[in-house]
C-alpha cells in the first residue's frame, strides 16, 4: 500500500490500491432485502443517520469485517479486513487480506492495521520497511482523510459520515448476520459531516472535503433496533489522476458482536519507520 500524503485523493487512491491490489475478482458484501414495514418520515430517517455514531459509542465495541471494492484496468479488486475496535477509544486493530495476484499465486502478506484519533499505523507494510517497523501515517494530511486509503474504512468514521447525510429514506425491514435491522438509503455530504462531528474529528473529513471528486456519498446504512449500525455501505468517488476519469470504491463496514474485548497498544516511536516510504 502505497501512502501519499499530498495530492488528489485520485492519484492516492489508485497508486494505494494498485500496489496493495495486483489481484483479481471480488464479490460483494452480503445484505438482506427489504421488506415493507412502517415507514419512518424522512425527517426520522436523517436522525437515525445522524445518531449512529453516538449508538456505537454506547455499545462500547464491536467485532468488525471490511471490503474495499475497485474497479481499475478493466478488472474488479477487493480488499478484505477483519478485526475490532474500540468506539470510546476510538482504537482498532485490523487484518487486511489482499487478493491474489493474477497468476493465482499468494504474495501477499496480510497487513496488520492499528486504527487511532489521527493517526494510522500498518505493519507488514513492504516496499522497503523493516518487518519489525510500523508506518504512521497522520490521516489529516491523506487527501481523503483515510477514508479509502488504508483499504479499509475506519469504522468510526464510517458511522460518523453518517453525520453528514443531507437526505435519507426508510427502504424496509431487512437483515443482516441473521438480526432484523432497518435498511436506510441517501447521500451523505463530506463537508456537511466535517462540520457535524466533534471538533477533534474534523481535519480527516476536511481533506476528504477538498480530495474527492464529489464531497456526495451515496450509502445504504442498516440499524438494528437499538439504533446500532450492523453494515453500511459507502459510495466513494474520484477522479483518477492519469486518466482524469472518474473512478468508484465501494467501501462496506459490518459490525457484530457488540461488547468484544478490545486491547490495542499503540507503537513506541522506537517501533516507527523512520525512512522514505518506496513507492511502486
Amino acid at each position: 500500500m502505497v501512502v501519499r500524503q499530498h495530492g488528489r485523493v485520485g492519484a492516492a487512491v489508485v497508486a494505494t490500491l494498485g500496489l496493495l491490489v495486483c489481484g483479481t475478482s471480488a464479490t460483494g458484501c452480503a445484505g438482506g432485502g427489504a421488506v415493507a414495514d412502517d415507514a419512518p418520515s424522512g425527517t426520522d430517517a436523517v436522525k437515525a443517520m445522524h445518531g449512529a455514531a453516538a449508538a456505537l459509542v454506547r455499545a462500547g465495541s464491536s467485532r468488525t469485517r471490511t471490503s474495499m471494492e475497485m474497479a481499475t484496468g478493466g478488472t474488479r479488486v477487493t480488499i478484505r479486513g477483519e478485526g475490532v475496535y474500540d468506539f470510546r477509544a476510538r482504537l482498532g486493530r485490523l487484518t487486511v487480506l489482499l487478493p491474489r495476484d493474477p497468476a493465482g499465486t499468494e504474495e501477499h502478506r496480510p497487513i496488520t492495521e492499528l486504527l487511532a484519533p489521527g493517526a494510522l499505523f500498518m505493519k507488514n507494510r513492504g516496499a522497503g520497511v523493516p518487518a519489525d517497523k510500523w508506518v504512521r501515517v497522520d490521516t489529516a494530511t491523506l487527501s481523503d482523510g483515510n477514508l479509502v486509503t488504508g483499504g479499509a474504512t475506519d469504522p468510526y468514521a464510517a458511522a460518523q459520515l453518517l453525520h453528514g447525510a443531507r437526505s435519507a429514506r426508510y427502504v424496509g425491514r431487512a437483515e443482516v448476520a441473521g438480526i432484523p435491522v432497518r435498511h436506510y438509503r441517501g447521500v451523505a455530504d463530506i463537508g456537511l459531516a466535517a462540520g457535524s462531528v466533534p471538533a477533534a474529528d474534523r481535519e480527516p473529513f476536511r481533506a476528504a472535503a477538498k480530495g474527492f471528486a464529489t464531497v456526495e456519498v451515496p450509502f445504504d446504512a442498516y440499524l438494528d433496533d437499538q439504533g446500532r449500525l450492523r453494515k453500511v455501505r459507502h459510495r466513494f468517488s474520484f477522479v483518477n489522476g492519469r486518466q482524469k476519469t472518474t473512478v468508484a470504491v465501494a467501501s462496506t463496514t459490518l459490525l457484530y458482536g457488540f461488547g468484544a474485548p478490545v486491547d490495542v497498544r499503540l507503537p513506541a516511536a522506537g517501533d516507527i519507520f523512520a525512512g522514505k516510504i518506496a513507492e511502486q
